[in-house]
């Protein structure tokens, strides 16, 4: 790729990444093989990661004599703290999935399957866990709330937690949250 194009084209990438992130319902990357670079970059974007033991994660750009262009050095920060951040892009160092646990970089790690594909399987199975479990409505102003509050002051944090609360109070799928548990039951969300 020219010169030129790298430009565009890695732009492009970090748009993608950031609307991989803006998605207002939860987001699940699931790490089964090699994630360096931009692979990682989009998982980054994702509000939870599930690894295999086996899965390879790195921003190994500077081993390219380049960095991370589509929001790695912002995202990895922000996951794994500035220290392992410099660590990892720095030294171009490469985790497993353990590895990957231990740092904060997944939120789950484990062991692969004959198939390759554990956690894709994983994450499936959280996906299903969340959409039984929880409200949508509540899901999605759970993640506003965490995303547009955590890097404020608290006072402040305080004020959208108390503002997306508010939207969930007048829904149905509160009333039918609270009807289950009254009867033990699952509920049955509808996002309303």
């Amino acid at each position: 790729m020219s010169e030129r194009d790298v430009g565009p084209f890695v732009k492009r990438l970090r748009d993608a990444a950031t609307m991989l992130a803006s998605i207002p319902a939860p987001t699940i990357a699931a790490l089964d093989g090699a994630a360096l670079g931009g692979g990682l970059e989009f998982a980054l974007a994702c509000d939870l990661r599930v690894a295999s033991c086996s899965a390879k994660m790195g921003l190994v750009e500077t081993k390219l004599a380049i960095i991370p262009g589509a929001g790695g050095t912002q995202r990895l920060a922000r996951v794994v703290g500035l220290g392992r951040a410099k660590e990892m892009i720095l030294t171009a160092r490469v985790l497993d999935g353990s590895q990957a646990y231990n740092w904060g970089l997944v939120n789950e790690v484990i062991d692969q399957n004959e198939k390759g594909d554990a956690a894709f399987q994983a994450a499936l199975s959280l996906a299903g866990r969340m959409a039984k479990q929880a409200g949508p409505l509540a899901l999605r102003l759970a993640k506003t709330a965490l995303e547009r509050g955590c890097e404020l002051p608290l006072a402040s944090g305080l004020a959208i937690e108390e503002a997306c609360y508010a939207q969930v109070l007048p829904t149905s799928d509160r009333v039918e949250a609270l009807k289950a548990f009254r009867e033990k039951r699952d509920p049955v969300y509808k996002g309303e």
